[in-house]
């Protein structure tokens, strides 16, 4: 099986933190050259330092706010003009704030829409041409399992997360004659800070304590814990590989099974 990264170039946003992180990592080490995205650029350099490289491998940053369209944009498009080549995007942004929709201000959905669908789409534009010209491309998105199942209490990311869903499987159809997939990760709770934010958050709501929801939440799937982010990482490497040529248009659902539907 052909996992091998080698002389392909990876963007990948968000990647500081959790999930991201993992994903530059897990990339890098198959052998893809990373650019890191993120508006923290102390973190970016750490982040790039920490990468594992090898003979032809220089990593790189780009400081973006992904709430700054136009500044995205902007360099998204200068970065691309100075690239001979771009074969892997991974779209990972922070998920919106939690809170029931029906009390969700018009902003939050603005805002949401903003950084997700509108900023994955300045991304895969500003790309795609380079893509194009190498006849490879992987278009991974970091989504949620509310794709397919609503998650109580997050309202706004559960309607985005869904238009992000809905995006991507078009793409799929429109961009798989160039040999790109489009593929959606799905992941379940994963040891991220968001999602000890959001443990608090619900403790908070339900009057008990985070440790009591941490429990119950693990007792919900069936494997008994939260997902380390190099897990996910790892099924994102898979679907960049030359191995997943012939899959495109899919929600990875990678949760310790919890999930009710496939």
């Amino acid at each position: 099986m052909n996992l091998d990264l080698t002389n392909k170039n990876a963007i990948v946003c968000g990647s500081t933190d959790g999930i991201g992180k993992a994903c530059a990592i897990e990339l890098a080490t198959l052998g893809a050259t990373i650019t890191l995205v993120a508006r923290n650029e102390e973190k970016l350099k750490q982040t790039r330092d920490e990468l594992s490289t090898s003979a032809g491998q220089t990593h790189s940053y780009l400081t973006i706010d992904f709430q700054q369209p136009d500044y995205l944009k902007a360099v998204l498009q200068e970065y691309a003009t100075n690239q001979s080549e771009i074969h892997i995007l991974i779209n990972n942004t922070g998920g919106p704030p939690a809170g029931p929709a029906h009390e969700a201000s018009l902003d939050a959905f603005r805002k949401g829409f903003e950084m997700h669908v509108i900023g994955n789409q300045i991304l895969v534009q500003a790309l795609l041409p380079k893509m194009k010209n190498t006849g490879y491309g992987r278009i991974i998105n970091i989504v949620s399992t509310s794709v397919k199942e609503p998650i109580p209490g997050l309202g706004v990311s559960n309607t985005i997360r869904g238009a992000v869903g809905n995006w991507a499987k078009t793409l799929s159809k429109e961009l798989g004659q160039y040999g790109i997939t489009v593929n959606n990760i799905l992941p379940g709770s994963t040891e991220t800070g968001r999602i000890h934010d959001l443990i608090k958050n619900r403790a908070a709501n339900q009057g008990t304590t985070p440790e009591e929801v941490e429990r119950s939440m693990k007792e919900q799937i069936p494997v008994g814990r939260f997902a380390e982010p190099a897990e996910i990482g790892y099924a994102v490497a898979f679907l960049a590989s030359p191995a997943a040529a012939y899959i495109s248009g899919v929600n990875l659902t990678v949760d310790g099974g919890k999930m009710s539907c496939a």
